[in-house]
């Protein structure tokens, strides 16, 4: 495990000590936990472009002038 520095806001600190007491997990764990999530969550995003990438592309000029074309803005 690697070591770092990392300033919180006051307000988050306070919020991760109580968290931490609640739980009965060290910050660093409760920060860790929700790295990986947020890094989780950008690796389903990425695979969902890549799931998407051969899709047509519209810009939304495009697409709001094909609405009023079909009359339906």
């Amino acid at each position: 495990m690697k070591r770092a520095t990392v300033y919180f806001e006051e307000d988050l600190h306070k919020a991760l000590k109580m968290k931490s007491a609640e739980v009965s997990s060290p910050v660093s764990e409760l920060v860790n936990d929700a790295v990986r999530s947020a890094l989780f969550e950008d690796a389903e995003d990425l695979e969902a472009f890549k799931e998407r990438e051969d899709e047509p592309v519209i810009d939304f000029e495009a697409f709001v002038a094909s609405l009023k074309e079909n009359g339906k803005l």
